[in-house]
């Protein structure tokens, strides 16, 4: 599947104002989902996502800290414009559904929000930077309550 036609299903998406979107050609599955309500400039928190689209848990990692991984391949940005005040800094505290970042794929903007309570320890990723599939974004120290 060609990038042109990635980006026709995805300006097909924005367009009708679908809600879901799948394609398959040549053994690549394409799936565009939208949940929720859109805000002026992005879908609702992506959640993470195993290999078949299910939503996961946290996974806490042997030195005790939860791993935010990208659920998409995109461009990492940590403000939602340029001139504004990141979404977060290392030492904010956060709560299971906050945005932490957005994830910018074909044109759509995709916040990312944090899976549990906690404490954000690392910020893994630079402004700009091209997140993959799967990489750490941030690392957050659990907080119950």
């Amino acid at each position: 599947m060609t990038a042109d036609k990635i980006k026709t299903f995805a300006e097909v998406f924005i367009t009708n104002n679908l809600t879901k979107l799948e394609a398959c050609e040549g053994g690549v599955r394409i799936v565009l989902e939208r949940t929720g309500a859109l805000a002026s400039y992005a879908t609702a928190p992506a959640p993470a996502l195993d290999i078949n689209g299910l939503a996961t848990t946290p996974a806490i990692q042997p030195d005790g800290l939860i791993e935010v991984t990208s659920p998409i391949v995109g461009v990492f940005y940590s403000a939602p414009s340029p001139d504004s005040a990141p979404f977060v800094r290392i030492g904010d505290k956060v709560r299971k559904g906050d945005v932490l970042c957005i994830i910018e794929a074909m044109k759509l903007l995709n916040e990312i929000a944090a899976d549990a309570d906690g404490e954000i320890a690392d910020i893994c990723v630079k402004n700009g930077d091209i997140a993959e599939y799967g990489q750490t974004l941030f690392k957050l120290v659990r907080r119950d309550g």
